[in-house]
């Protein structure tokens, strides 16, 4: 183990060496000096381990503290640079492909064992017959209930990891899966056969009124492209005559495919964006090499905070060209780009390589982790230092802080119970209970649990031992000690005891007065149930205020056109102000 410690970090050297040659620095004596210091540390590192490993009281686990190491290192520059070592190339294989194979189905660490959460449409787990709720207790087998025991959080992690590893392997092998399913009095064993699972970053697309196409994609893997083009196209023979995108809570992806996505509204030869990194000869300019699908089809595209990295390529792009209008909250800021390198033993590593710019020159990232404060922490670059760059109407953007929407819409806040009823499996194990006793439901356009099934769901809360958080209660709580250290309370009591009777928890309370929040998610989970994750879509889109934003402005032409139009240069001046 140790020999090869030794061969990694001299490799890791000779890498830094040929990497700090191919910049041709001219500076000879800066670059010996370069040379020095990265051997005189890993040598430091090297004799470091080797101590521990001879000398310290107990024996350490030398992957285990190598690997700490590596990460703790790596953690100093972005959340976005990542050491994968052999067994954590195939969950990063799966992120960039989205393709595994295995019974598709999502699981979690519930109640101290793995239960299903939602079988895949189509998929394996589906047509064997798995449900939402089930617990898995054997694979061929094998005991599913427990594993090597982890203390904590991590027990419940390294157990999740464990029964999905035996569930993931060749295509078209078999395996006996033993369940235990709430309302049936015995366990039951059901046989799955693996498939390929290519997981569909299409979440969803259809017409939401009879012209208004919409796609919403979850993430950007190697073939959304072609999926994105797929839909657009069964859109077109149904009807449709203006696209509205969605890209909230996409996190990202493959450079290329964002690139893909926008070639296919706007012309051939048009710069997408350009990549900028200390490596002057790995800079690039990407074009759009194909020619577009439509370029004059009326377009919206959805962001919030959740959108980073390839969705905000797409956003911004097109907002850039003045191709489509953004209706929802400013994006996460993410413009690095990462390229991936092989590392010894099977290992391989994620780095930030470069910066990218989008069509009017801007970058829009919003943290600057290259200036840390001193306490290690990193904060966004204030909107008052961003600098103005135009689209190609004209129209003032800005750079540094993610990009903003055309038309903005604040987040709707979720009151804090139906978090922890989530989190607790509170509406989980209801509506599993319920479904049980429900052989089908009404469409997901006309779906709603009734006030009694609301009233069943009441009493079955106040049956568990819930526990929810309440930031006002904490809030008070701080108030009245800075009350009375300021010497305010005296003077100030009765208020302050009417306001904190108003704010005690109180679960019947609190019950009615979020019943309507708490009655869409119990009806989310209901038609996913039903009617999957296609039925979820059809159901929330219902009450989706910036999907309605956003139809409301494609449905006006006028408001549409002017949006997109040259700004005058007095209208920029008010605009940067």
């Amino acid at each position: 183990m140790k020999n090869k410690l030794f061969i990694l970090f001299l490799l890791a050297a000779i890498g830094g060496t040929n990497i700090a040659h191919a910049q041709q620095t001219p500076d000879k004596k800066q670059m010996q000096q370069r040379y020095f210091d990265i051997n005189k540390n890993i040598e430091v590192f090297n004799s470091v381990v080797r101590e521990m490993d001879m000398f310290y009281v107990d024996s350490i686990d030398l992957d285990k503290t190598v690997r700490s190491a590596i990460d703790n290192m790596l953690n100093t520059l972005d959340p976005y640079t990542v050491y994968y070592n052999k067994d954590d190339m195939k969950e990063f294989s799966t992120q960039i492909t989205g393709e595994y194979a295995g019974i598709g189905a999502g699981i979690t660490f519930k109640d101290n064992r793995v239960a299903i959460t939602e079988p895949f449409e189509g998929k394996p787990a589906d047509k064997a017959g798995l449900k939402t709720g089930d617990y898995i207790l054997e694979i061929d087998g094998k005991d599913m209930t427990k594993c090597d025991k982890v203390e904590g959080e991590a027990y419940g992690r390294t157990l999740s990891s464990y029964v999905s590893s035996h569930l993931k392997g060749q295509p078209g092998t078999a395996i006996q899966v033993k369940i235990e399913r709430p309302g049936e009095k015995k366990p039951m064993m059901v046989k799955i056969v693996r498939e390929k699972i290519a997981m569909n970053p299409i979440q969803y697309y259809g017409l939401v009124n009879p012209t208004t196409g919409y796609i919403n994609f979850s993430s950007f893997t190697d073939k959304s492209a072609a999926d994105v083009k797929q839909a657009f196209s069964d859109l077109k023979t149904q009807g449709m005559t203006s696209l509205i995108l969605d890209l909230r809570q996409n996190g990202g992806g493959i450079l290329e495919e964002a690139i893909q996505i926008v070639n296919m509204f706007v012309p051939k030869g048009k710069v997408v964006l350009s990549t900028k990194g200390k490596l002057k000869q790995l800079d690039r300019t990407y074009r759009t090499t194909l020619e577009p699908i439509d370029t004059e089809i009326p377009i919206v595209v959805l962001i919030d905070n959740g959108s980073a990295s390839a969705s905000e390529i797409v956003a911004g792009s097109l907002q850039d060209m003045d191709r489509a209008i953004l209706v929802g909250e400013r994006t996460f800021g993410k413009g690095l780009v990462q390229s991936s390198r092989e590392m010894p033993f099977g290992g391989g590593i994620k780095v930030t390589t470069s910066k990218y710019y989008i069509p009017s020159g801007r970058c829009i990232q919003a943290i600057d982790y290259s200036h840390r404060n001193a306490d290690g922490s990193v904060g966004r670059i204030p909107d008052s230092l961003t600098t103005v760059f135009y689209t190609e109407s004209g129209r003032p953007v800005r750079d540094g802080g993610g990009v903003s929407p055309d038309f903005t819409l604040e987040e709707e806040k979720t009151p804090t119970i139906t978090y922890y009823l989530s989190n607790q499996y509170i509406v989980f194990d209801w509506v599993t209970d319920w479904a049980t006793k429900h052989k089908k439901i009404d469409a997901p356009e006309t779906f709603s649990i009734t006030d009694e099934d609301y009233e069943s769901f009441k009493a079955f809360v106040k049956s568990k031992d819930f526990q929810y958080d309440r930031m006002s209660e904490k809030s008070m709580a701080s108030l009245k000690e800075l009350m009375e250290f300021e010497g305010f309370m005296k003077s100030a009591e009765d208020e302050f005891k009417a306001l904190e009777a108003k704010l005690v928890p109180n679960l019947d309370r609190d019950l009615e007065t979020f019943k309507s929040e708490i009655i869409k998610q119990i009806n989310t989970e209901i038609v996913r149930r039903y009617y999957y994750q296609k039925g979820q879509f059809r159901y929330v889109l219902q009450s989706d205020k910036e999907l309605a934003k956003a139809i409301e402005i494609l449905n006006n032409t006028d408001l549409y056109t002017k949006t997109l139009a040259p700004v005058s240069e007095s209208e920029v001046a008010t605009l940067i102000q």
